[in-house]
């Protein structure tokens, strides 16, 4: 019976038997790995070491979780099977400086917690930290320090990864053409790149040649281009910040995109620029302090332009090379030298249904109240178009001649050149009045 004498004397007997295992299992296990639990445990515990990290990836199952104890760890290491990667405090995988550091080549393979670093500096070999292989689908790395890397973190064709919440820094000691990208994703449907910290490399995120991408709440600082889209069409580039790059935003040869809530400020030479971008919505974007162009439209069509308030710049928006149907209502154009520039004969409408955009150099009244000026706006004029063509005219600016043609503008609107047209501005900024 359970319960009686031989009941006991069995489990007695089973305990022994048990822990004799325990030991020989454990005298058996590779040195600098251990189970963390019992024989069937699904996670390991891997000390720092040569070919530590290495042997336990071979003897783990899939499933398992590898739990990187601090110190560093050995890189060049490719994960073929489904394992979670976690490092405790101070566990670093370094590369031997050439190559990729961690491949990962299975799906569902997680990397969290760890510091990565060592990758070789060969862009045409494609040297990563972080290298998703088109098997790793729905792979997830989070909440790493990806550090002095070539790329940080490429996914090749990897479908619905997630790269999120990592600070990524790349090369500092290599010219902006040398260096590789934070992020760099070809053909990865699905994949989201969310509130990561990205600084020191080429581009922050380079997406080429595929569709329906998220990148979410990330920071770029000291890049060339924050974002640099091409390709990648019915994708989404929200909440993101960018600070101190050659460009915030570059949006080329891409359709169908949502571009919203997007900060770029003190970047150099443009915040948003399109080119070659279609059927897109650009709303709720901030671009202040001090770009060249806020914005820049090169071959851009149909596009919608709503609720962005663009700040300091040397030219508000800059449109040219045949953009056309682009709807523009609901900004505000505050403090640019120049709101918009257009070197074109065409006659465009920048309002829709009743409403156009706010000016800040437009002094107009409202005296019905209704929020609207009272008279249609027009951002340039037949000086302006004279200046850009010739710019030695600059120095006819303040002479009688230039006074008196726009004396005749006012008076006459039908000599007015072709251009933009607000036909119902803003009062106030939206959000402001």
């Amino acid at each position: 019976m359970p319960g009686g004498p031989s009941g006991r004397m069995f489990d007695r007997r089973g305990a022994a038997f048990a822990a004799a295992l325990g030991g020989l299992l454990l005298g058996l296990a590779p040195v600098g790995i251990f189970w963390a639990g019992p024989a069937h445990a699904a996670e390991r515990v891997v000390r720092p070491g040569a070919d530590h990290l290495a042997r336990a990836v071979a003897d783990a199952a899939p499933g398992d979780t590898l739990r990187l104890l601090g110190g560093d760890h050995t890189g060049r290491l490719i994960v073929d099977k489904p394992l979670s990667l976690v490092g405790e405090a101070g566990a670093r995988v370094v590369g031997p400086g050439h190559g990729r550091v961690i491949t990962l080549d299975a799906p569902d393979s997680v990397l969290r917690g760890l510091t990565i670093t060592g990758s070789g500096l060969t862009l045409a070999s494609e040297d990563a930290a972080v290298f998703l292989t088109e098997r790793a689908i729905g792979a997830r790395v989070e909440g790493n320090v990806i550090d002095d890397n070539l790329i940080g973190v490429y996914v090749k064709g990897a479908r619905n990864a997630l790269i999120r919440g990592n600070k990524i820094r790349g090369r500092r000691d290599l010219r902006v053409n040398e260096r590789g990208n934070g992020v760099q994703i070809w053909n990865a449907p699905g994949t989201a790149v969310e509130g990561n910290d990205i600084s020191f490399g080429r581009d922050g995120i380079f997406v080429t040649t595929s569709q329906r991408n998220v990148f979410r709440g990330n920071t770029f600082r000291d890049l060339r281009f924050a974002v640099h889209y091409m390709y990648t069409n019915q994708s989404e580039v929200t909440d993101n910040r960018s600070f101190g790059n050659d460009i915030g935003y570059a949006i080329m040869n891409s359709t169908g995109l949502t571009v919203t809530g997007n900060l770029s400020q003190g970047d150099r030479d443009h915040g948003i620029m399109l080119n070659y971008t279609n059927d897109s919505r650009i709303a709720r974007n901030t671009v202040r302090g001090g770009p060249e162009k806020c914005v820049f439209i090169y071959n851009a069509n149909k596009n919608v332009f709503e609720g962005n308030r663009f700040e300091g710049c040397g030219i508000g928006i800059h449109f040219t090379a045949g953009s056309e149907r682009n709807a523009i209502d609901g900004n505000a154009f505050v403090a640019n030298r120049t709101q918009v520039k257009y070197v074109g004969t065409r006659y465009i409408e920048w309002s829709r249904d009743g409403r156009g955009n706010y000016w800040s150099d437009n002094t107009a009244f409202d005296l019905d109240g209704d929020g609207i000026a009272d008279a249609p706006y027009r951002p340039n004029d037949l000086v302006d178009q004279i200046v850009w063509r010739h710019p030695l005219a600059k120095l006819l600016l303040n002479s009688p001649a230039t006074q008196v043609v726009r004396w005749a503008q006012s008076v006459f609107p039908a000599i007015y050149p072709g251009g933009v047209t607000d036909s119902f501005p803003l009062m106030a900024a939206p959000g402001e009045g």
